[in-house]
C-alpha cells in the first residue's frame, strides 16, 4: 500500500509517503530560501508529499538562526525556486507555517521583532545563536488580544503568499511546543482570559488560526500538525489532554481540512502517544490522517494495512536518502544521517547524500 497513489483532497499523490518537516537552517540572508534549498527539496520529490521545514509567517515568529520566512515578496520569490524544482520532478509540496513563539532568541530575529507567547514565562532551556552560541531563550511578552489577532492575520497573509509562491498547500505547525501549542498546552497556557483557563479557550487560537487560513486559501489546501503527548519546550501531557484534543480534532474535521498530521516522538525519547488515542483522533477528525514517528517500510505498511492512517511521514530517512522511496521499494540499504550537519550552513550533509544511481 505504501507505494500506491493516493488522492489527498485535490492533490493526486504518487505514493503514500510524506517527507516530514525538518529544520535545516540553510536559507540565505533575509531569511530567504535559495537555490541550495531548491536542490535539496527537488532531490526528494519522489515523496508522495513534501512538508517543508518550519517557515515563519512573520518577523516575530523567526526564533531560530537561519530559518526561512514567508512574509514578504523576496521570500516568496525564493520559495518559488523550491516549488518549481519539486514540481518539475513530479512532486507535491506544502509549506509548514511555524511561529516559534517563546522558543526564540532575539539574536536570531530581525530588527524590531518581538518574542511573544501565550505566557510571559521564559521557555526552559537554551537555543543556538550564530552570534553567541547556545543561549537561554529570550523572555516573551504575553500576547494581548490585539497581538493574537495580528498573529492570526499573519498566518493568513503568509498562506496567501504560499499559494502565490506555487505551494500545493499549507500546514499549520500546532506541535513541538511552538506558538500554537503554547496556547493548546495546559502546562504552558495559564491564561484566564478567552484564550486560556479551559479546554475550549486553549483550543481557540488554533481554531481561529485555521479558520483564517482556510478563509484565505481554502480549507482543502490546509493541513495541521499536532503533538498532544510531545514533551518539547516544557509541554507534555496534562489533565484533560485527551478530551481537549478530541474536541479540537472534531472542530478541525468539520472544517474539511486537507489533513491532520499527528506526531509521536517516542522513537526520539518522548513519551509514547497511546494507540487508542491515535485511533480516536483519526475517527474524530474524519479526514485524511498522517501518522509520523520512527517508521520503517515494514511498520509503515503495517500501519496502512491496519487503517491507522492514510499516509506515513518519514523524517531522518528522507533527510539522508534523497531517493528514499526507490530504496524502500528495492529493499536497499538506507544511508544513516550525519547528525553533526543537521543545522550547519552549506551543502555538506544536505545535498551531498548518495543516491542509488550514484
Amino acid at each position: 500500500m505504501l507505494f500506491e497513489s493516493f488522492a489527498l483532497g485535490g492533490l493526486q499523490l504518487k505514493n503514500r509517503t510524506v517527507m516530514s518537516p525538518m529544520t535545516r537552517c540553510r536559507n540565505s540572508e533575509g531569511n530567504t530560501p535559495n537555490a541550495l534549498m531548491a536542490e535539496y527539496y527537488g532531490q526528494r520529490a519522489s515523496a508522495g508529499l513534501i512538508v517543508t521545514e518550519g517557515t515563519s509567517p512573520s518577523p516575530n515568529g523567526m526564533g531560530y538562526a537561519r530559518m526561512p520566512g514567508l512574509y514578504n515578496a523576496a521570500q516568496a520569490k525564493g520559495w518559488r525556486l523550491v516549488t518549481d524544482a519539486v514540481h518539475r520532478a513530479g512532486g507535491k509540496i506544502v509549506v509548514q507555517l511555524m511561529h516559534t513563539g517563546r522558543v526564540s532568541h532575539l539574536n536570531n530575529m530581525p530588527a524590531g521583532a518581538r518574542v511573544v507567547s501565550s505566557t510571559a514565562e521564559v521557555c526552559p532551556g537554551q537555543m543556538w545563536t550564530d552570534q553567541g552560541g547556545m543561549l537561554d531563550h529570550s523572555k516573551p511578552a504575553a500576547m494581548t488580544e490585539a497581538d493574537i489577532a495580528q498573529a492570526i492575520k499573519e498566518f493568513a497573509d503568509s498562506a496567501k503568499l504560499a499559494i502565490e509562491a506555487g505551494f500545493d498547500g499549507v500546514e499549520l505547525h500546532g506541535a513541538n511546543g511552538y506558538l500554537i501549542e503554547q496556547f493548546l498546552n495546559g502546562n504552558v497556557n495559564k491564561r484566564t482570559d478567552g484564550y486560556g483557563g479551559s479546554a475550549a479557550a486553549r483550543n481557540r487560537f488554533a481554531i481561529e488560526a485555521a479558520t483564517a487560513v482556510a478563509a484565505a486559501i481554502g480549507a482543502g489546501r490546509l493541513g495541521i500538525r499536532l503533538s498532544p503527548y510531545g514533551a518539547a519546550a516544557a509541554t507534555g501531557a496534562f489533565d484533560g489532554v485527551d478530551e481537549q484534543y478530541y474536541t479540537l480534532a472534531e472542530k478541525l474535521g468539520a472544517m474539511k481540512l486537507l489533513y491532520l498530521h499527528l506526531v509521536d516522538h517516542s522513537a526520539m525519547g518522548a513519551p509514547p502517544v497511546p494507540a487508542p488515542f491515535k485511533l480516536q483522533m483519526r475517527k474524530r477528525f474524519g479526514g485524511a490522517f498522517i501518522v509520523a514517528g520512527g517508521f520503517s517500510r515494514e511498520t509503515a505498511e503495517q500501519a496502512l494495512a491496519e487503517n491507522r492512517g492514510d499516509l506515513v511521514a518519514f523524517g531522518r530517512p528522507f533527510l539522508a536518502n534523497p531517493d528514499l522511496v526507490a530504496r524502500m521499494k528495492a529493499g536497499s540499504a538506507i544511508n544513516p544521517p550525519d547528525m553533526a550537519t543537521f543545522y550547519t550552513p552549506g551543502a555538506k550533509g544536505y545535498t551531498d547524500y548518495a543516491s542509488l544511481s550514484a
